[in-house]
C-alpha cells in the first residue's frame, strides 16, 4: 500500500530539496499571516516550481482566504491542490473547487470520534481530508501546533476515506501512528523543525527513516517473517 507524505510549511529551497530527496509526495506552502512559516505568493512561487521539477504535488493551505487572496494564491504559484484549513462550508469548498478547477483538501480538527461525523457533509465534495489535532487553548494557529489526538478514533473512519493524518507527528511517533491508524497519508510541519518556521534537513531525514522502518516492520510481520 502506498504511503503519500507531505511535508508542510515550506519556506526555503533547502527545505524543498530535503523533502523531495527523502521521498514527499506533497510539499505544503502556508499563506496565513499569523503562522510562523507564512510565505507571500511571490516568495513561493519559485519554491513551487523547484518542488514541481523534483516531481511533487505543491499544496497551497490557507484558512478562510477569499476570494481575492485564493485569486492572487493560484495565478501566482500554479499550485497542484488546495488545503482549506478553516471554517470552510461544504458550499465554500464546491465554490473554491469550481472556480479553480483544482482539487481541494479540507482540514478538521479532531478531538473525538463526534468530531469526525463532520467529514459525513463534506464527502463527494471535497477530494481529501486532512485530519488534525484541535488547536491548545491560546494558539491562534488552526495546524502546526505540535500535538496529537487519539489515533485510535480513526479506526471508525469507512475504509475509502481519503485522507491525511497530521497533528504532532515527528521521528519518535510516527511508526506508531501508522500502526494504530493506517492512514493512506500523513502530513509534519513543526515536527521537523528546529525552531518555529525552521525546517532541519536533519530532521526531515530522520522523519523518513522513521517512517521506512516502520513500513519494513509491519510488513515484515504481515508476511510472518
Amino acid at each position: 500500500m502506498s504511503l503519500d507524505i507531505k511535508i508542510c510549511g515550506l519556506s526555503t529551497p533547502d527545505a524543498i530539496d530535503a523533502a523531495a530527496a527523502g521521498g514527499a509526495s506533497h510539499a505544503g506552502f502556508i499563506f496565513f499571516e499569523r503562522s510562523p512559516r507564512n510565505v507571500a505568493p511571490d516568495a513561493a512561487a519559485p519554491l513551487a516550481a523547484r518542488a514541481k521539477a523534483a516531481g511533487v504535488v505543491t499544496v497551497a493551505v490557507t484558512v478562510d482566504a477569499d476570494d481575492a487572496m485564493l485569486d492572487r494564491i493560484v495565478r501566482t504559484v500554479r499550485p497542484d491542490m488546495l488545503q482549506l484549513h478553516g471554517s470552510e462550508s461544504p458550499e465554500r469548498v464546491a465554490a473554491v473547487r469550481a472556480r479553480h478547477g483544482l482539487p481541494v483538501m479540507k482540514a478538521f480538527a479532531i478531538s473525538g470520534r463526534d468530531d469526525l461525523k463532520k467529514l459525513d457533509a463534506y464527502r463527494g465534495v471535497a477530494d481529501r481530508f486532512l485530519l488534525d489535532a484541535n488547536p491548545p487553548k491560546g494558539s491562534d494557529l488552526p495546524g502546526g501546533n505540535g500535538v496529537s489526538f487519539d489515533w485510535s478514533l480513526l479506526a471508525s473512519l469507512d475504509a475509502d476515506t481519503d485522507y491525511m493524518l497530521s497533528g504532532g507527528l515527528d521521528a519518535g511517533n510516527v511508526g506508531e501512528a501508522l500502526g494504530i491508524a493506517g492512514p493512506p497519508g500523513i502530513d509534519v510541519s513543526s515536527g521537523v523543525e528546529s525552531a518555529p518556521g525552521i525546517k532541519d534537513a536533519g530532521l526531515i531525514e530522520a522523519f523518513f527513516l522513521a517512517v521506512a522502518e516502520a513500513r519494513e516492520q509491519r510488513q515484515t510481520a504481515a508476511l510472518g517473517v
